[in-house]
């Protein structure tokens, strides 16, 4: 029951908790990344003007093409 908790979802993504908690770490490493870029161009406007954006827009691009990969060979296991 207890060890359900942290191995659901990760599950769900057709991950392992430490494959998931690699990749969530990973995400907040590049948020940190962001978000302190944001705070620089908050202050100077001429930094990093679109660092914050390439960042998150790569990110999801890394979770929308994750899903895609996991959803597609999830068809191709149950074919």
């Amino acid at each position: 029951m207890f060890s359900r908790l942290f191995t659901e979802h990760p599950r769900s993504v057709d991950e392992t908790y430490v494959e998931h908690m690699g990749m969530a770490l990973s995400f907040a490493g590049w948020l940190g990344l962001a978000a302190l870029a944001c705070l620089v161009h908050a202050f100077l406007p001429f930094l990093f003007e679109k660092t914050g954006s390439r960042i998150i827009d790569g990110l999801h691009d890394r979770m929308v093409r994750n899903r895609r990969r996991h959803a597609i060979g999830g068809l191709a296991e149950k074919a």
